[in-house]
């Protein structure tokens, strides 16, 4: 009997120094490390807005089109008999400040964006009081399901644009839900839409997931097509190859025309704006870049678009068709138009 407690005792003592030098060894801390990162990894991580949450999405959809139709009665638009200064602004405008990080942040929310940005009118229109812009800029964004974006970039996009002291209109063009993304074909109809309601100088495309990051990165046009996001975090901010103009680009009223906007064929992700650099090549015209440490952008986090597969063959075969793909010879129909305080939505079917 002595024997068996003896051993009994032994083997528990055993066990306990066993539990000790378990807990203080280097390796069960590492793999308690290890096990916390793959926990907030699996079950935290996804949660974040950046990882595109579709739930998230349609639920900030809803609040945001609540909130806006209570506040697009009090809207204020402009007025054609409403004066303006007739000083000019100067070239470079003294507000500008470089460098800003963009404010990238679930906590945004509308209600604080609306009152902060009083001064847009109705539509996503501003224009400075003391002074005359130097350029018209309709901002064209094409949109689908991307509200947890786009209440970032509208808070970002607005104090940015009004320290360069511009007189510019936001517009966001949908598309059918019946029907697949098309990039090149929503800047087409944003362009004619935008030409239709204001004498624009200058028509900027930009995508809802890309944030300026130095307001020295002047949104205006010039006598060549310009590249503006040339410097994205994504890419490390180099240019990821020579030919590129998606992201964000410029061009003039003129400049769209003579080659005809974009190609309204490429439904799906990618190649309408190698199609574009294309039909700029091909009508002699030169793209424009920026230096790369002030033309740089901040992407943010989304589920990559299902790819167009026909892409490839498109491009190879745009020049044959740019005088009867484009801008010029579209037909669509507007089914949604709302003025809302800081942009204009406008959905449209083809």
């Amino acid at each position: 009997m002595t024997k068996h407690l003896i051993k009994h005792e032994i083997s528990i003592t055993k066990e306990i120094s066993f539990c000790r030098r378990l807990v203080f060894t280097p390796k069960f801390y590492l793999a308690l490390l290890v096990s916390q990162v793959v926990i907030l990894a699996v079950f935290v991580y996804p949660r974040n807005f950046q990882n595109y949450d579709p739930l998230l999405v349609i639920t900030d959809q809803r609040f945001q089109e609540e909130l806006f139709n209570r506040t697009t009665e009090n809207c204020s638009i402009w007025n054609s008999t409403e004066l303006e200064p007739d000083t000019k602004c100067p070239i470079i405008s003294p507000y500008l400040v470089g460098y800003r990080k963009p404010i990238i942040s679930t906590a945004i929310n509308w209600g604080d964006t609306l009152e902060k940005y009083q001064t847009v009118r109705c539509g996503g229109h501003f224009r400075p009081s003391n002074c005359k812009a130097r350029q018209k800029v309709a901002l064209l964004i094409p949109f689908r399901d991307r509200y947890a974006h786009l209440k970032i970039f509208m808070n970002h996009i607005h104090p940015f644009l009004m320290r360069q002291q511009l007189d510019y209109g936001i517009y966001l063009i949908d598309l059918d839900d019946k029907i697949m993304f098309n990039r090149g074909l929503l800047l087409n109809i944003g362009f004619l839409e935008a030409s239709q309601e204001y004498d624009y100088d200058c028509y900027i495309f930009h995508d809802v997931d890309l944030l300026p990051e130095n307001d020295y990165n002047l949104y205006r046009c010039s006598d060549l097509p310009r590249h503006m996001s040339v410097a994205i975090d994504k890419f490390n901010y180099k240019l990821p190859y020579d030919a590129i103009f998606g992201g964000v680009s410029a061009m003039t009223k003129d400049q769209i025309y003579f080659v005809n906007g974009f190609s309204n064929k490429f439904s799906g992700w990618g190649g309408e704006d190698d199609d574009m650099y294309n039909r700029l090549k091909f009508h002699h015209m030169t793209v424009m870049r920026s230096m790369e440490d002030v033309s740089r952008y901040k992407m943010l986090k989304h589920e990559q678009s299902a790819p167009n597969p026909k892409r490839f063959n498109l491009i190879s075969t745009g020049m044959k068709r740019v005088k009867e793909d484009g801008v010029k010879d579209l037909r669509y129909e507007v089914l949604k138009k709302i003025y809302y305080p800081l942009y204009t939505y406008i959905k449209i079917t083809i």
